[in-house]
């Protein structure tokens, strides 16, 4: 196989992945932001600058990967790995930031849902 072929396989299909993420994602991330920040403007800002740090990361950790003369489906494997792990490192530090706005309820005045 041609070693420029796997690396724009390997690309395309972390790629692909990234935008099914980013629109699996996109309406509870929306839905959330819009809660956090108070305004539909202010989500959709934050909304958008997710999903492109969503696309970016794990294309950026593929494009790190140079598969050898000898390439094969394995580089392709080797190649979009190391975009999931970006893809991963991504959404989890998305999660991570939001998790630290969202406001914590006081179990001495959630009110009667908490006595369950």
């Amino acid at each position: 196989m041609n070693p420029s072929l796997v690396f724009v396989s390997g690309l395309a299909v972390t790629c692909l992945t990234s935008l099914a993420t980013v629109t699996y994602m996109q309406r509870p991330l929306r839905t959330l932001l819009e809660e956090l920040c108070g305004t539909r403007h202010r989500a959709d800002f934050w909304t958008i600058f997710s999903n492109i740090t969503v696309m970016l990361v794990p294309t950026i950790f593929a494009m790190q990967y140079e598969p050898g003369y000898r390439a094969t489906l394995f580089e392709v494997a080797r190649q979009v790995k190391l975009g999931l792990v970006g893809l991963v490192t991504s959404v989890l530090l998305l999660g991570l930031v939001l998790s630290r706005f969202i406001p914590r309820l006081n179990p001495t005045t959630a009110g009667p849902a908490s006595a369950r």
